[in-house]
C-alpha cells in the first residue's frame, strides 16, 4: 500500500461541515485491493488481540462488535485503516470517533477520513494506522505501544495547556469562535473588531504594571505589607553575607526562592541548617540573580483564585509524595502510585505521573534516603519541593470552606496588585479562620495563575473558572463576531464579492475582502495573488481593524483545508458550471456542486444562502439546506423564481430594464441596469447576474435600497476596480478588452456581450489551460471561432503536465469543429501576442485578449493607451 497525500481539514469541508477537523488521506491499496480481510488468513484474530478495545466500534451495524463482524464478511484495508487512526488516537487518550472510506474514480485509491483533536498527532496517526495494517496482513509483531507513547508526546509538544484549553472550551461552548495564533498558547476569541486575545492566563485585559509588580516578589511584598495584608518576614539577598544577616533577624526554618522565578524552579523549603541554607542560595541564584529569603510558615499550601475582581475557587495543595508501608521502596511505591488512573502522561488526565528527578534526589538526600530506601509504614515522603500538578501534586477544592474575611482579603489583594486574573498563594493552618486569627499569610501573587488545580481537583468540586474569565472579555451583550458574506461560483465570484465590499463600505463598515487576485481592507490590497483559500480568509478575521467581511470562496480552498470560518450570516452560489472538472476527484458537475455547496451549508440557521434559479445544481443544492434561501435570476418568469414570490419570499430578478427585488405581489425597483456601470450599458447580461447576486445579499443583511443603488451607480468597472473583468481601453481608432473567461461558461458571457458590439473586426486572443479537459479545451476554442474574425493563439503558461502542442492540437480542433471559416496565427508567448494585435489594429477594430495572466495583459495594454495618450 501507498500514501498517496496525507492533509489536514481545519474547516467545514467536504465530508462535514459540523466536524471541522478531519485527515483525509489518499491511500493507494495496490495490490490489497484484491485482498478484502475475510481472504486474509487469520487477520480478524489479529487485529482483535492488538485492539480488543474495537469491540467498542459500532461501524454500520450500529451494534457493539459491529467493525469486526465486518471485518469476518470482509472489508477493504481502507476501512480498516480508518478504524485503526480513530482507535490508536483513543488509546493515546485523544478520544474521537467519526470516519469515513471512500474509493475514488481510480480503482483502488481511496480517500480514507478520520477525526483528530490535535492536527500533528492525526498526521502520525495515519502513517501509523497504515504500518499497523501492513504488519497485521503480514502477520507480523508491530510494537503498537510505542506508536501511542509517539502521539502523547507529540500531543503535549503541540497542544493548548490545560488552562488556556479550559478557557477555549468555553468559549466554544458558548458559540464564540477561536483562532490559535503561531504555535504557542496565544489564541484569538472573536471575528474583526470583536476579537480578544489571551496566553495562558494572561488577557489583552491584564495590566502591563500589575504583571511586572507580581513578576517581582519585594515590590509584591512591599505593596501587601503597606496595605496591611499579612505578608511572611524575610528580604532579598545576593550574597551568603545577606543571607547571614537575614537569618540572624528572622531565624530558622527558612524558604529560598528566586526573585524572578515561578512555578517554584530554584525553591528550598524548610532550610534548617547554615550548610542548607548556602546550598539554597546557590540552587536559587541558577534562576535569579536576586534571591528572596523568607521565615517558613508552618502549615498547608492553599491557592485562590480571583478572577475579574472575584473569587472563584481556592484549593488546599501538596506536593507529589508517597506514604510508606513498612515493605516497599520509594520507586516501588511510586510505581504503585503512578498506577492511579486519574494519572496520566503530561496533562491528559486529572493528575500527572510522578517522575524522579533533581529536586526529588535533592529532597531525599536530606533525609538520607535513595529510592531504594524502605521508608516506615505511615511516613510520608515528599518527592517534590512544590505543591505543582504538572510535577504530580495533588489539589482538594476548598471553595466553600472560605471564611468571608480570607474572600474579602484576597479580592483586596487582586485590586492592590492590579490583576484581573490573579492566583495568590496562602500560607496557613487553614482558610475556614481569618489568617490574622490562624497566624497565615500570603507568601506570593501570581500572574498567569494556572487553573488545572480548580479544573479538575483530586478530591473536592470541580471548578468551572474558565467561565468568568469569558464573562470578562465577553460580558452580556458584547458581540464575538462580525457579519460574513461568502461567495462562491464557477463564474463571477470575484465582481461579486467586490460589488458587495463596495456597498458594505458605502454603508460606513471597515470592510475586508479576499478575491482572486488579492487580499484587501478597505480597498488598500495587503497581500496580492490568488487568495481565495482558507488562509486568507483567516488573515481578514483576524484583522482588528475589520467589521465586515466579504469572502470569495473557491473550490481549491475547500478541497485543500475547508473553509477558513465555522460559518457566515449570507452565501452566495452564483453557477456552477463545468470547469476544473477531471481535478481532485472532482470529475462531474454534481461533484463540483458538493464542493460548492459546503459554503452555503455553512450558513447559520437564520442566514441566507442566495442562489441561482436558473441554475440546475443550484435547485438541487436547495434541498440539502436547513437555513433560509432567497433567488436571483435574470427571467422574471423563472419557474422557481414566480413559485418563491408567490409564497411571499424574496427574490432579485431582472425585469423591463431593472434590477428588482420582488416579495409576493410587491415589487422594488433597485436600478435600472443601463445605469449601473458593471453591466456595460445592460449589454453584459452575466454582469447583471452578478449585480442581482449583490443586490440580493446587501438587501437581506438589511442596507436600505437607496443605499444599494447609490453603489450600484458609483461601482465603475477598470482595471484597478475589477482587475480582469470585461476591462475595456478605448484607443482612438480601436478598442481592446482584457477578460478572465477561461471556461466554457465565461466564454459563452463573452460572446453574448459581443454580439451586441459593433466592430469592422474582432480579434480574439486565447490560450487553453492544462489542466482543463480535452473538451473544455475543444469548447472553449469553438466558442472563440463563432465569436472572432480572428484569432491569436498564444500557449507560454498554464501547460500543467501537457506539451505546448498537444494544447494548441486541441485548440485547433475547436476552431475547425465550428464549421466557420476564421483565420488564425499562433504567437506563444502572451506579451507578443498583444503587442501583435494592437500594432495591427485598423480602425474599428475589438480586441479581446482572453486571459489567465490578467496583470501582465493589463500593464501591456495600459503601457499602449498611455503612449497614445503622450503623443497627442
Amino acid at each position: 500500500m501507498k500514501i498517496l497525500k496525507i492533509q489536514a481539514l481545519r474547516g467545514p469541508n467536504l465530508w462535514s461541515v459540523q466536524r471541522k477537523k478531519l485527515i483525509q488521506m489518499r491511500l493507494d491499496l495496490e495490490e490489497m485491493e484484491q485482498f478484502p480481510t475475510n481472504k486474509i488468513e487469520g487477520f480478524r484474530e489479529r487485529i482483535e488481540a492488538m485492539f480488543p478495545t474495537m469491540i467498542e466500534h459500532r461501524c454500520s451495524e450500529g451494534v457493539r462488535g459491529g467493525f469486526f463482524s465486518r471485518i469476518e464478511r470482509g472489508t477493504w484495508m481502507g476501512h480498516v485503516i480508518e478504524h485503526i487512526a480513530l482507535e490508536i488516537q483513543t488509546l493515546a487518550g485523544m478520544e474521537t470517533g467519526f470516519g469515513r472510506t471512500r474509493e475514488t474514480k481510480t480503482p483502488g485509491v481511496y480517500n480514507v477520513v478520520f477525526s483528530y483533536t490535535e492536527e500533528s498527532v492525526g498526521m502520525f496517526a495515519a502513517e501509523s494506522a497504515v504500518a499497523i495494517a501492513e504488519a497485521l496482513i503480514a502477520g507480523k509483531d508491530y510494537d503498537v505501544e510505542a506508536d501511542i507513547q509517539k502521539m502523547r508526546e507529540i500531543r503535549e509538544r503541540v497542544r493548548l495547556g490545560p488552562s488556556t484549553g479550559s478557557i477555549v472550551d468555553e468559549a466554544v461552548a458558548r458559540d464564540i469562535p477561536w483562532i490559535r495564533l503561531g504555535t504557542n498558547s496565544l489564541v484569538q476569541l472573536g471575528y474583526g473588531v470583536n476579537q480578544m486575545r489571551f496566553q495562558a492566563t494572561i488577557t489583552c485585559k491584564t495590566s502591563n504594571i500589575a504583571v511586572d509588580i507580581a513578576c517581582n516578589k519585594e515590590e509584591t511584598k512591599r505593596m501587601l505589607d503597606l496595605a496591611s495584608i499579612p505578608v511572611a518576614s524575610g528580604s532579598i539577598c545576593v550574597d551568603e553575607e545577606d543571607l547571614e544577616n537575614t537569618i540572624k533577624k528572622i531565624g530558622y526554618p527558612i524558604v529560598i526562592k528566586p526573585l524572578d522565578g515561578n512555578h517554584g524552579k530554584g525553591a528550598s523549603i524548610n532550610v534548617v541548617t547554615w550548610e542548607d541554607a548556602v546550598a539554597g542560595l546557590e540552587y536559587a541564584k541558577k534562576y535569579s540573580r536576586r534571591v528572596i529569603v523568607e521565615k517558613f510558615i508552618t502549615g498547608f499550601d492553599f491557592r485562590v483564585l480571583v478572577i475579574d475582581n472575584k473569587l472563584v475557587a481556592a484549593a488546599k495543595r501538596e506536593p507529589a509524595h508517597v506514604i510508606g508501608n513498612g515493605k516497599d521502596t520509594i520507586q516501588q511505591l511510586i510505581d504503585e502510585t503512578n498506577r492511579d488512573p486519574r494519572r496520566g502522561y503530561g496533562h491528559e488526565n486529572v493528575l500527572t505521573q510522578i517522575d524522579v528527578d533533581r529536586d526529588t534526589l535533592d529532597l531525599l538526600e536530606k533525609l538520607n534516603y535513595t529510592v531504594d530506601s524502605v521508608p516506615k509504614n505511615g511516613e510520608i515522603v515528599y518527592l517534590k519541593s512544590t505543591a505543582n500538578l504538572s510535577t504530580g501534586g495533588t489539589s482538594i477544592d476548598v471553595t466553600d470552606m472560605m471564611h468571608p474575611e480570607n474572600i474579602f482579603l484576597c479580592e483586596r489583594i487582586s485590586r492592590v496588585i492590579g490583576l484581573d486574573i490573579c492566583g495568590i498563594d496562602i500560607m496557613a493552618e487553614n482558610l475556614t479562620q481569618p489568617l490574622k486569627e490562624n497566624g497565615g499569610c500570603i507568601l506570593e501573587v501570581n500572574a498567569a495563575p494556572g487553573f488545572r488545580m480548580h479544573l479538575a481537583p483530586s478530591e473536592g468540586l470541580p471548578r468551572n473558572v474558565a467561565a468568568p474569565v469569558i464573562d470578562m472579555l465577553y460580558p452580556p451583550g458584547k458581540p464575538s463576531r462580525i457579519p460574513i458574506i461568502a461567495v462562491t461560483g464557477t463564474n463571477g465570484k470575484t465582481t461579486t464579492t467586490r460589488l458587495l465590499a463596495h456597498i458594505v463600505k458605502n454603508n460606513g463598515y471597515k470592510v475586508g475582502f479576499t478575491t482572486s487576485d488579492g487580499i484587501y481592507i478597505q480597498n488598500h490590497m495587503m497581500e496580492k495573488g490568488d487568495t481565495t483559500g482558507p488562509l486568507s480568509a483567516e488573515y481578514i478575521l483576524k484583522d482588528p481593524t475589520v467589521e465586515f467581511a466579504v469572502l470569495e470562496t473557491a473550490r481549491g480552498g475547500i478541497l485543500r483545508a475547508g473553509l477558513g470560518f465555522s460559518r457566515c450570516d449570507i452565501a452566495i452560489i452564483t453557477n456552477i458550471q463545468e470547469d476544473h472538472l477531471g481535478l481532485a476527484d472532482i470529475h462531474t458537475l454534481d461533484d463540483l456542486a458538493r464542493v460548492k455547496s459546503v459554503v452555503v451549508r455553512s450558513v447559520k440557521k437564520d442566514g441566507w444562502a442566495i442562489l441561482n434559479a436558473e441554475d440546475e445544481q443550484c435547485l438541487k443544492i436547495a434541498n440539502e439546506l436547513s437555513c433560509n434561501i432567497a433567488y436571483f435570476s435574470l427571467d422574471e418568469n423563472n419557474p422557481t423564481v414566480q413559485k418563491f414570490a408567490k409564497e411571499g419570499k424574496i427574490v432579485a430578478v431582472y425585469e423591463n430594464g431593472y434590477i428588482t427585488i420582488k416579495k409576493g405581489e410587491w415589487k422594488i425597483r433597485v436600478e435600472r441596469a443601463t445605469h449601473v456601470p458593471l453591466t456595460l450599458g445592460g449589454k453584459a447580461k452575466f454582469m447583471i447576474a452578478n449585480a442581482l447576486a449583490a443586490t440580493l445579499a446587501s438587501y437581506l443583511w438589511g442596507f436600505k435600497t437607496e443605499d444599494i443603488s447609490l453603489s450600484l451607480q458609483t461601482f465603475i468597472p477598470s482595471a484597478a476596480q475589477t482587475p480582469g473583468r470585461m476591462n475595456i481601453f478605448e484607443f482612438k481608432k480601436f478598442k481592446v478588452m482584457i477578460d478572465f473567461a477561461h471556461n466554457p461558461a465565461g466564454y459563452r458571457g463573452v460572446e453574448e456581450y459581443l454580439s451586441s458590439v459593433e466592430a469592422t473586426k474582432k480579434i480574439g486572443i486565447i490560450a487553453g489551460v492544462g489542466d482543463r479537459r480535452d473538451e473544455d479545451i475543444k469548447e472553449c476554442a469553438t466558442i472563440a471561432a463563432r465569436m472572432f474574425d480572428h484569432i491569436i493563439i498564444r500557449q507560454e503558461k498554464h501547460l500543467r503536465g501537457r506539451t505546448e502542442e498537444e494544447i494548441i492540437g486541441l485548440i485547433m480542433d475547436g476552431i475547425n469543429a465550428s464549421g466557420r471559416n476564421v483565420t488564425h496565427e499562433i504567437i506563444t508567448k502572451e506579451v507578443e501576442a498583444i503587442k501583435h494585435a494592437i500594432n495591427s489594429a485598423q480602425e474599428g477594430t475589438f480586441i479581446t485578449a482572453l486571459s489567465d495572466v490578467v496583470t501582465n495583459a493589463i500593464e501591456i495594454v495600459q503601457e499602449y493607451l498611455d503612449k497614445e495618450n503622450e503623443e497627442s
